[in-house]
């Protein structure tokens, strides 16, 4: 089973997909490291605190992964919803009460564009409109209302 945890920056996406895949005994695919690893950063972006990445050699390694995996797969990025849905049997979309999201964004000392920049990428649901666009078979959670137990639980009851 692969699943793909999606969202704006500070959503909660880490924090389930870690807890998600321990439930499901999957493996859990953090993509920033991925990226890392992988050599994908582009052009540092100084304003935003933040590299470019070409998202179509992403998703390209990306599906190697999968169609390579033995095991399931739960991959946690901002940028998975980029993954064609033929590869993707779930897509979670974490989305959070913009208070919260302000406030969780400012405990990571971000600057106030980067701040503005997620805050709009959550108010225009732009991960989960991607993710429809994409086809994907949707799972909305509110990281904001529920818990990490109670999201997982939610998302395991749709999932199996």
């Amino acid at each position: 089973m692969i699943i793909i945890v999606t969202g704006s920056v500070g959503s909660g996406k880490t924090t389930i997909s870690k807890e998600l895949a321990g439930k499901l005994k999957a493996k859990y695919l953090d993509v920033n490291n991925f990226i890392k690893d992988n050599k994908l950063r582009g052009k540092y972006i100084k304003k935003l605190d933040t590299y470019e990445v070409d998202v179509k050699k992403l998703v390209k390694l990306l599906i190697k992964v999968i169609k390579n995996s033995k095991n399931s797969l739960v991959i946690d990025s901002h940028l998975s919803h980029y993954i064609p849905k033929i590869y993707v049997d779930y897509c979670v979309v974490c989305e959070c009460d913009l208070k919260v999201l302000k406030k969780r964004l400012k405990e990571r000392s971000y600057s106030d564009v980067k701040i503005k920049e997620n805050l709009d990428s959550q108010i225009f649901d732009v991960c989960k409109i991607e993710a429809i666009e994409e086809g994907h078979n949707l799972i909305v959670i509110d990281t904001t209302r529920d818990n990490v137990n109670k999201c997982v639980k939610k998302i395991i009851k749709l999932v199996l």
